[in-house]
């Protein structure tokens, strides 16, 4: 009896220490979780602050707009977009070119501020996703998933919080990639206040611009994040359903002009899933690939090297 009484307090101590493991995984996300429940289910009180960002869109109503705050919106989208793409899944993920340690750096943090969790947690992922790719495995496979779960769902589950640290040796040894995603909510923590401080300032001193602190931080924080974050996860949930299919990969990957344009590049996903090591996914001259286009230009300046091409002989293998 006594062993039964030590296993029941020690349960009921597990049950009051899981809400706290979560609240403190929004701030540091090596605190292990304090429950082995169904690593599947949706980890409600960690994803509060996620169903926050959503939420706080509806500032909307209350603050306004002007062509300032939109604008700062569109190019904070567009550059956190380009360190997703570029440096996330190109480069983190795929090492498809090489560039200095500095600039590494500079990408993981603008990459983090996308809200989009950490560079080793985002390249361990997805690199489970090629590896699993639309296997029953596969975390956001809408194949095996459905929509909903490969949108977001698995993002927001318990067992895909961890950094598998085995998938991403290359890229633990950095320290200062391990300190981004282990705190990844700080950067976009002070983005947020940035945008808000900045705001505030040019009422003050540019009010010509008509906008303020609570709307800049609105748009330029909360729209612009929560329209990247569902851009890019469109990669997972549509791209995997609508499209042609110039390749016949194992998987059920789609090329898609449209998601395309809206991530730079990355809706050429048959093309990826058919040769995942190129600098480049849009294969033909008309597909537009933004992405690529920017890490040329890099290239120019010295900023980036050695983009990998794709193989004549696999880029002539498809059809149209």
């Amino acid at each position: 009896m006594p062993e039964l009484k030590h296993s029941d307090s020690t349960a009921r101590h597990r049950v009051r220490a899981a809400p706290i493991a979560a609240l403190l995984r929004w701030f540091d996300s090596s605190v292990q979780p304090a429950h082995t429940g169904d690593p599947d289910a949706i980890d409600w009180l960690r994803v509060l602050p996620f169903i926050g960002l959503h939420l706080a869109c509806l500032g909307v109503i209350w603050v306004g707009v002007s062509w300032f705050a939109v604008a700062v919106a569109a190019a904070l989208y567009a550059l956190r977009m380009f360190a997703i793409t570029g440096f996330y899944h190109r480069y983190f993920s795929h090492r498809a070119f090489k560039t200095s340690r500095p600039v590494q750096f500079l990408f993981a943090a603008l990459g983090a501020m996308s809200v989009q969790r950490g560079p080793l947690w985002w390249a361990a992922h997805h690199r489970h996703h090629h590896r699993n790719s639309d296997q029953a495995s596969d975390l956001h496979s809408p194949v095996q998933h459905g929509f909903l779960r490969a949108h977001m769902g698995w993002f927001l589950s318990r067992g895909a919080f961890a950094t598998d640290t085995q998938a991403i040796a290359d890229l633990a040894k950095f320290p200062e990639l391990r300190l981004i995603d282990r705190f990844d909510v700080l950067l976009p923590v002070l983005l947020a206040a940035s945008l808000f401080l900045l705001g505030g300032w040019l009422e003050q001193a540019a009010p010509g611009l008509q906008t303020s602190g609570p709307q800049l931080l609105i748009w330029g924080f909360f729209i612009s994040t929560v329209v990247l974050f569902h851009a890019t996860v469109t990669i997972n949930s549509l791209a995997h359903q609508i499209g042609s299919r110039r390749f016949d990969t194992r998987d059920n990957s789609r090329n898609n002009w449209w998601l395309a344009l809206l991530t730079f590049g990355e809706g050429w996903h048959n093309n990826h899933h058919h040769f995942p090591g190129s600098a480049r996914q849009g294969f033909r001259w008309w597909e537009f690939d933004l992405t690529y286009y920017a890490l040329k230009l890099m290239t120019w300046v010295g900023l980036v090297w050695d983009l990998k091409p794709v193989p004549a002989g696999l880029k002539r293998s498809g059809g149209n």
